[in-house]
């Protein structure tokens, strides 16, 4: 079925020519599209100045990929048996020449609107991998720390992504199986073939974590098409745990279901001892959040993994998983 997107604009005596109308028209109208399609938008002058914006950040993004103002930051991911770091989740900010730093929020709807996460993501995989490979070296020994790399909805709808994975591999020397790509349930779900390029990046030997579950469609059938080796509880769920009741056990049948089909699972969005001290109750496996510590540049967590100082847990050592 076809549906429409009408965008309005009131003439008014301002207007000097039929084009200014059709021009404001036409902005109305991408406006009902971004609400959602299927609608009308009556034009507001705001509106020629977030297109402005938005016009500038995409001639500044496309600028910041060529000129290296991107830089990739890491989050620590912790064992909650150990509180030793056993990992962490790759996370571009932008370094903005007038701005400042600018978070991954800001920037990267315009990346994928524009097709410039592509090249971005490509860049940033390669990157990972090569800060993956300087953290082994310098541990060698002792426990190797992975590194999750997130995936786009664009980057699954391209097979480019399977080269991209397999040349980053191989450009960094990083062993596949110390990559982590994450994809959210909606990029499985908008990929038409999600399933035979997540097998296939599966087969290179790389970890699939499914992030943000629960969040979206929750199709249970996904868990069994898609190769998934870790799930990821969502910071929505993680922190209304402290609620108690119905929200404890919704987190509690996640780490339930994910026994069931021997996936791991990662929490996200821990900010205090007490969603800490639940987690660990639920014998989930690691955890990451603000309480740990914030995304830091790879000099900065380089030098947390050397000082090899365990994070203090609220129960000690973790229940052993049953």
């Amino acid at each position: 079925f076809a549906s429409a997107s009408i965008g309005v604009a009131l003439g008014f005596p301002g207007y000097a020519r039929a084009e200014d109308v059709l021009r404001d028209a036409d902005a109305a109208m991408y406006r009902a599209k971004d609400l959602g399609r299927a609608r009308h938008a009556v034009f507001h002058p705001s509106m020629h100045t977030e297109a402005r914006e938005q016009l500038q950040l995409e001639s500044d993004l496309r600028r910041a990929i060529d000129r290296g103002e991107l830089r990739l930051t890491y989050q620590p991911i912790v064992s909650l048996e150990s509180g030793q770091i056993t990992g962490c989740e790759a996370l571009v900010v932008w370094d903005h020449p007038t701005r400042g730093l600018i978070p991954p929020g800001d920037f990267i709807p315009t990346a994928e609107e524009t097709g410039l996460v592509v090249p971005l993501g490509r860049w940033a995989l390669l990157e990972a991998c090569k800060s993956c490979v300087v953290w082994n070296e310098t541990l060698r020994g002792q426990v190797p720390i992975s590194v999750s790399v997130n995936l786009s909805a664009i980057q699954i709808g391209t097979p480019q992504v399977l080269e991209d994975v397999r040349a980053a591999l191989l450009l960094s020397g990083l062993p596949a199986w110390l990559l982590k790509l994450e994809v959210t349930e909606s990029v499985v779900l908008q990929a038409g073939h999600g399933a035979l390029l997540l097998n296939q990046l599966k087969a290179l030997g790389v970890h699939l974590l499914l992030d943000d579950f629960g969040t979206g469609y929750s199709s249970l059938s996904y868990l069994h098409n898609f190769r998934f080796d870790t799930l990821k509880i969502d910071r929505s769920f993680v922190s209304q745990m402290e609620q108690g009741g119905r929200h404890v056990e919704l987190v509690k049948t996640i780490v339930s279901l994910a026994r069931a089909l021997s996936l791991d699972v990662v929490a996200e969005g821990i900010e205090n001892p007490a969603q800490l001290q639940l987690l660990q109750q639920l014998s989930v496996e690691a955890a990451q959040g603000y309480w740990f510590s914030r995304p830091l540049p790879a000099p900065a967590f380089r030098e947390l993994l050397l000082s090899r100082k365990p994070f203090v847990l609220p129960l000690g050592l973790a229940r052993t998983r049953a």
